[in-house]
């Protein structure tokens, strides 16, 4: 059965399940390394619902690393999976030309237009092989392509065979009375299990084939057409001599298993197959596995007949964005780990799997929430540095900042998000004016180079570039809005007055944070330097009218970016002019 993460103040979730997956590898194995396992299929980019069937697995491996165990991590291919849809919104892919290849293996569909790759799995695997690279997760990877035509899995092929029987009474028991919602099943990754109908007494198309021949738990793909629209029709024990006709195209012919390695087992069987084969002792599985008929569930009955164990490990929820309940390579423009690394650095995303227990759902933004985001990352920080924070905090952190292989690489000055963010957005693209703003942040310790401030710069730059809309970028006014200031009243001129006085005395990024909130009180009578619980409410209330004015005179807005970053930004000449000086 799945182990569950019970909460606890003092260690993590991480730590639990490798005490547990330490002890139960070595009942099952001892002295071997421990064998923990993740499958990705590469039916479509690979997305970051995904990348949880990869991280909690890899969390817990890091975790036995780090005790100074050994311990394989192991990264299953299923490119050896029928193609079964064309996913939309696929770069240099025709939907009416690429549904042809319906049926086929993986491997066997030809990579979109302009791709570098061999085939669709090599195109949509390369991208994710290389997220993981930057995320520090280290594995061995398994093409199942691989394993099948080159006759790695040929006696468990056959053993599965032999004892079909046995499989089919266990299948059996979850065939018949289901309701709809128990008719589909998802695979740990995405899209293996089937979409078929389940008759009363008929098999799902991941169950295997049962017809007038019996029931077989393996698929042949077609000698003609390449697809696994087949029905085997007769199959012999003794001789191997198995006979299968295509439903798409009508090819037939017999062959000898012992000898043939163009087909695979069906998915229900292929899965516990691989766990005994591999010595699975730590794999997690989606959240509708929990469901009867479920494959971890069946996997956990079938894993026997191939004289391995099911392996633990706890059901994972589902990755959401921006609403987004649930994912689905399937759909266009499902964000990848690698649209996330574009604009968030390494440690943030491992902070987000390692800090949620895998039975926490929990949603990556993509919107104006990273910079919050990134704020309560840089306090985590803080907190570590000084050692206030509480220990689980602590825990998550070390996961996200350093595998046992050593620390991820960082940025060398981690200055605010919304900072980097909102420099990038003034500047456009110009490096130069953005070292010249980032270094009057702090003018006791000014950047000498842009570099310092990267990579982090360059996610928020890519932020600014890509997910924020054109009608929400800022734009600096060439001109003075001089019908506004012509028409402001003495109050709103004096404001303006207090605040070029003071322009050059404050001219860093926390003396003109002190200035602009200091404007408002001192106009009120009160001293720039107190606080909010000595002033009276009104004040707030005048601080929103003068920045709201300073917004419209400098870039002709209700809003922008932190004022103090966008006056550094305007640079002391230009702002002078825009205000009217």
């Amino acid at each position: 059965m799945p182990i569950v993460a019970q909460s606890t103040e003092t260690t993590d979730w991480v730590s639990r399940f490798a005490d547990e997956v330490i002890e139960e590898s070595e009942r099952r194995a001892p002295g071997k390394p421990v064998v923990v396992a993740s499958g990705l299929s590469p039916s479509g980019p690979i997305h970051l619902g995904n990348l949880r069937e990869v991280m909690t697995p890899h969390l817990v491996a890091d975790e036995i690393r780090r005790r100074g165990h050994q311990v394989r991590h192991l990264i299953s291919w299923d490119d050896y999976d029928r193609y079964r849809k064309v996913p939309k919104g696929i770069a240099g892919v025709d939907e009416e030309a690429w549904t042809e290849h319906i049926g086929k293996p993986l491997t066997s569909v030809p990579a979109p237009k302009g791709s570098p790759h061999p085939n669709w799995a090599e195109h949509f695997k390369a991208a994710m092989i290389d997220s993981l690279a930057e995320l520090g997760v280290e594995f061995d990877g398994i093409s199942q392509t691989a394993q099948y035509t080159s006759g790695v899995y040929r006696e468990q092929i056959l053993h599965a065979m032999k004892h079909r029987g046995d499989i089919d009474a266990i299948l059996d028991q979850y065939r018949t009375k289901k309701s709809p919602a128990q008719k589909q099943s998802q695979k740990p990754v995405d899209e293996a299990e089937l979409e078929a109908a389940e008759g009363s007494g008929a098999a799902s198309e991941d169950d295997g084939s049962l017809g007038a021949a019996g029931y077989f738990p393996y698929k042949p793909y077609c000698g003609n057409c390449e697809k696994d629209l087949t029905t085997v029709t007769s199959y012999d024990d003794g001789t191997t001599e198995l006979s299968y006709t295509c439903n798409e195209c009508g090819f037939a012919e017999t062959v000898r298993l012992s000898e043939f390695n163009r087909g695979k087992l069906v998915w229900k069987v292929d899965w516990p197959m691989r766990w005994a084969y591999e010595g699975v002792v730590f794999e997690p599985s989606g959240v509708d596995h929990s469901s009867p008929g479920s494959s971890f569930q069946v996997g956990g009955q079938i894993v026997g007949i191939f004289g391995g164990k099911q392996p633990i490990g706890p059901m994972y929820a589902f990755v959401g964005i921006s609403g987004m309940a649930k994912m689905s390579s399937s759909r266009g423009g499902v964000p990848t780990p690698a649209d996330a690394l574009q604009i968030m650095e390494p440690q943030l995303l491992r902070w987000l799997y390692a800090r949620r227990r895998p039975n926490q759902s929990f949603k990556i933004a993509f919107d104006q929430e990273i910079q919050r985001l990134y704020d309560e990352w840089d306090k985590l920080d803080a907190k570590v540095a000084d050692g206030s924070a509480l220990p689980a905090d602590v825990a998550a952190h070390a996961r996200a900042v350093r595998t046992a292989a050593g620390e991820l690489p960082r940025t060398a000055r981690p200055m605010p998000y919304r900072t980097l963010a909102s420099v990038a957005d003034i500047t456009a693209g110009h490096a130069d004016q953005a070292l010249r703003i980032l270094s009057e942040l702090d003018p006791a310790n000014p950047l000498g180079s842009l570099d310092e401030a990267r990579p982090r710069y360059d996610k928020a730059e890519a932020w600014i570039n890509t997910h924020v809309p054109a009608d929400q970028r800022t734009i600096v006014r060439s001109e003075p809005d001089a019908e506004l200031l012509k028409s402001l009243d003495e109050a709103s001129r004096q404001s303006l007055r207090l605040l070029l006085d003071g322009l050059a005395s404050h001219w860093s990024l926390d003396g003109l944070t002190h200035l602009v909130y200091g404007v408002p009180k001192v106009q009120a009578g009160f001293s720039a330097d107190a606080t909010p619980k000595e002033l009276p409410p009104e004040i707030k209330t005048a601080q929103r009218t003068f920045f709201a004015l300073l917004y419209h005179l400098l870039v002709g807005r209700d809003t922008g970016p932190r004022l103090p970053t966008l006056l550094l930004a305007v640079g002391q000449e230009r702002v002078r002019a825009l205000l009217g000086e």
